[in-house]
């Protein structure tokens, strides 16, 4: 038998607080502050659109809310967002998600892109300057903290001429905490391929992807070098779109063949987005231009089966 939406949305929940809990050590109580007002305004957004959408039965409006789809969004959007960020830019961020990207599409099940995503695209497009402060990097060169800073992707594509292994060493602490947090994400992408909510053929191709494009962009670690795959995967938030966001069931293509292939070039315009675009993680980016071709994919996986059926003996 299989899970029901409910079921399967938190066991999502329960698979990010790993992940959660990294990003809480690593920088703070900040993270949490995104998560729970992101999930009030996630909630209230969903309510607001269930009522706007002529749902009037209490209980049947607590029905949709228990789905706790929109927590999901909100926890994805919060992991992608500097911590404490503004209040303002998080009521937007949940708006975009579900009343954009949701509910505009006719809700759970219907949408074309990935909600949190959007909510996180339409604000980091948005308030550029909000979403700039991180808490520093920790300079071991010098041993000193500042009170923000940029993240490790663009502190080394502006390194000012600084090798990979010199920039390695002077950010070596921060560089083992992000990969703190990547590892805890994985335990928890780990989780759903266990329990087989997810396959393993879109993260796959995703980190298959990146590796492919560093081949040609890392050079011997020159101050010119965009960065080994290794370094791609555990400074940013790939492991988590990887498993978290990529996945999604809605927006990511029905044929496996096709999530695999879909993985491949994510990986390669994330990779892509961070050394070239103006952009130091071109996650989002990459994740809503796969969304775009899904559709065309699905179609044609559609037919292929069509066909097979008619030619199938009776």
């Amino acid at each position: 038998m299989g899970l029901t939406t409910p079921q399967i949305m938190l066991w999502v929940l329960g698979a990010l607080i790993p992940g959660i809990l990294a990003m809480t050590y690593v920088w703070g109580p900040g993270v949490l502050w995104n998560v729970f007002w992101l999930s009030l305004f996630c909630v209230v957004a969903e309510a607001l659109c269930q009522i706007l959408r002529g749902q009037r039965s209490l209980r049947a409006l607590g029905h949709e809310l228990g789905d706790c789809s929109a927590l999901v969004t909100a926890w994805l959007m919060a992991i992608c967002l500097p911590p404490t960020t503004a209040l303002f830019i998080l009521a937007v961020a949940a708006l975009a998600a579900i009343g954009l990207a949701k509910h505009a599409y006719g809700g759970l099940g219907n949408n074309l892109f990935n909600p949190a995503m959007v909510g996180y695209a339409v604000v980091l497009v948005s308030f550029p300057e909000g979403l700039a402060v991180w808490p520093a990097l920790a300079d071991t060169a010098t041993q000193t903290d500042a009170l923000t800073g940029a993240t490790p992707l663009s502190e080394f594509r502006y390194r000012e001429g600084l090798t990979v292994v010199e920039f390695e060493n002077q950010y070596a602490q921060t560089l083992a905490e992000q990969q703190i947090v990547s590892y805890a994400f994985l335990l928890g992408g780990a989780s759903l391929l266990w329990g087989k909510l997810i396959n393993w053929r879109m993260p796959g191709g995703i980190v298959l992807g990146l590796a492919i494009a560093a081949l040609v962009g890392t050079d011997q670690g020159s101050s010119s070098s965009l960065g080994g795959w290794w370094f791609h995967v555990t400074s940013g938030g790939l492991v988590a779109a990887a498993f978290f966001v990529a996945t999604d069931p809605v927006s990511q293509p029905k044929n496996l063949r096709h999530q695999l292939w879909t993985g491949v070039v994510l990986g390669i315009l994330i990779y892509t987005i961070r050394s070239y675009g103006s952009y130091p993680d071109g996650i989002a980016f990459a994740v809503l231009l796969a969304n775009c071709v899904t559709p065309l994919m699905n179609r044609w996986h559609n037919q292929q089966v069509a066909a097979g059926q008619s030619r199938a003996p009776t």
